[in-house]
């Protein structure tokens, strides 16, 4: 009985309280009859923000009370994650048993804390006239086994820290009509985003203060989902993994070559252990992995790989001295960008040998080909990254690539063949 009494408290009091609504994002919160609506992303990109926009949008047409919001965070209902769901239900109708069969809106922040929730919304779809939207920090939450398990009754997007163009929109900058001064101002923000990334709780803050808040990201996002979520065997070596990974970010890694490096470290791991810590880093949307692009998945799987983070300026804020490899940065904040659209996106590797940075499939699955490079006013380099793009176009039937720099702009012909060098703010709010 005393936990149904708090739960009673926790949703009059949501009900009443004030909703930070932050800025708009370019992610919005599905809404489809039938289906539960899943917000999935990295912690403290701005999921529960997006949920609180969805609300205050549900208030202007319906009465506070038709709204259910539960935050799984909240420690009073430590208890509630391994037990009865269904004790949010009775608390609610208690509260408002007049609303038995009318429409309710059920928001429930970060449910993924909550064993065999699937079957608590699976159920509340069916059985009650209620619209269910949900927000998590894992990627189980979009896997297939969550859909089988609510029977096809849910449908998800993914959020990230901002986007160029969303920091853009925080800041209330034109970035739609480009004239020459929309260009040197935009510049002038590029340059801002390269320093604070995406996070929207720091993009305002002096560096000492956002360096603090993203080191305290990286610690609670590996203790709390992943080493907690995962019951990690081996947390310090786990800790060690990252930390690894993140320093090599925009570069090639191998779980045979992590694992010699833990070895060299004093930490006896397995490959599986290793290969494991690598799917939880990524289920928590920290890290992501990219393979070779072959037609074979087996070779996909065999070679090498290159890592990539969520937020190019908290690996600045980890990793000590990567702040001078601006390059494997802005390749990070490129990789950040097709991401958002698709998760198809490879490393190239040409008969010769010569690598292109990303391979990727759009929307409508059309392949493109990018390289990117800090500068091209250095020769060797300038003819390095073109000449990598010509001989991948010619492998892939491709007859135009895209070269994203810092700020450069041309457009270079090889006999048929069209390859596009475009500054990296103009890339990073492009359609």
């Amino acid at each position: 009985m005393e936990l149904l009494e708090t739960i009673k408290e926790i949703i009059l009091d949501n009900q009443e309280s004030f909703l930070f609504t932050g800025s708009r994002r370019h992610t919005e919160m599905l809404n489809v009859t039938g289906k539960a609506s899943i917000c999935v992303g990295v912690r403290r990109c701005g999921k529960s923000t997006l949920l609180n926009q969805k609300i205050e949008e549900i208030k202007s047409g319906y009465n506070k009370e038709n709204v259910l919001c539960i935050n799984f965070f909240d420690d009073r209902l430590s208890e509630l994650r391994n037990g009865n769901l269904q004790l949010i239900f009775d608390a609610y109708f208690a509260l408002y048993p007049q609303h038995k069969g009318n429409k309710i809106f059920c928001f429930f922040d970060e449910l993924q804390e909550c064993n065999n929730w699937e079957p608590f919304v699976d159920r509340i779809l069916r059985t009650e006239n209620a619209d269910v939207y949900i927000t998590g920090s894992s990627a189980k939450l979009l896997s297939r086994e969550i859909a089988t398990q609510m029977r096809g009754r849910s449908i998800s997007v993914e959020l990230f820290p901002f986007s160029f163009a969303e920091y853009l929109d925080f800041h209330s900058i034109d970035y739609i009509k480009m004239t020459s001064e929309t260009r040197y101002n935009l510049e002038h923000w590029f340059d801002k985003y390269f320093e604070t990334g995406g996070y929207p709780e720091v993009v305002t803050l002096d560096k000492k203060t956002r360096i603090k808040i993203h080191q305290e990201y990286y610690k609670t996002i590996l203790h709390r989902d992943i080493i907690e979520r995962f019951d990690s065997l081996h947390p310090k070596a786990t800790i060690q993994i990252a930390y690894r990974l993140m320093a090599s970010v925009s570069s090639l890694y191998s779980i045979n070559r992590i694992t010699e490096y833990m070895k060299s470290l004093g930490y006896k791991l397995s490959k599986d252990f290793v290969s494991d810590c690598i799917d939880w880093m990524e289920d928590a949307y920290f890290l992501f992995s990219v393979k070779k692009f072959d037609r074979s998945l087996s070779k996909q799987n065999l070679n090498a790989k290159k890592i990539y983070c969520i937020d190019h300026s908290l690996v600045k804020s980890v990793i000590p001295g990567i702040a001078d490899n601006k390059g494997y940065l802005l390749e990070n904040m490129v990789f950040c960008r097709l991401r958002r659209l698709t998760e198809d996106i490879f490393y190239y590797k040409t008969k010769q040998g010569n690598e292109v940075d990303f391979y990727w499939l759009d929307v409508n699955n059309a392949p493109g080909l990018i390289q990117v490079s800090w500068d091209l006013f250095d020769e060797n380099t300038r003819k390095r990254e073109i000449r990598a793009l010509c001989q991948a176009m010619g492998e892939t039937k491709l007859e135009s690539a895209t070269i994203v720099t810092k700020n450069q702009s041309e457009t270079v012909k090889v006999e048929n063949k069209e390859i596009k060098v475009i500054p990296a703010w103009r890339f990073l709010i492009s359609e």
